[in-house]
């Protein structure tokens, strides 16, 4: 199966969620590519299984505006079907940029799996736990 991870991380948290996910997911015999989201192009999204995407809440719990969030418009249109997984960190709030983006990815007819995960800024102690069976719940979607 091959799954591909797309993020974008301004402090290094939600880089270090995508890598322990890749983990998760390589351990359940995935065979993933992990690319920061400037690297990432629709081609890559329309090849994978599965694909995993990263953002941190960004300002007023939004995705993040020159990058990323132009990236998941984008992409919306080839997810139709397809096995997906939304992850990223958050300093503050209460998780309302995950609720949105997954119901955005939902109505695109994706499949996704649970509704994302966050933590709370970096991944520590059972975060690092959950993001790694995050990858392997995706790996075996």
């Amino acid at each position: 199966m091959n799954m591909l991870i797309v993020y974008w991380s301004g402090t290094g948290n939600t880089e270090t969620m995508a890598n322990l996910i890749k983990e998760g997911a390589a351990a359940a015999g995935a065979a993933v590519t992990l690319k920061e989201v400037s690297a990432a192009n629709m081609s890559d999204v329309e090849k994978a299984d599965v694909a995993a995407f990263g953002c941190p809440a960004m300002g007023d719990e939004i995705l993040e505006e020159d990058e990323f969030e132009p990236f998941m418009k984008s992409v919306m249109g080839t997810l139709k079907g397809k096995k997906v997984g939304l992850f990223g960190s958050y300093d503050w709030g209460d998780g309302e940029w995950m609720r949105q983006w997954s119901k955005d990815v939902k109505a695109a007819g994706a499949n996704l799996l649970n509704d994302g995960l966050i933590v709370n800024l970096e991944p520590v102690g059972d975060d690092i736990n959950k993001c790694k069976e995050f990858g392997k719940m995706l790996a075996q979607m």
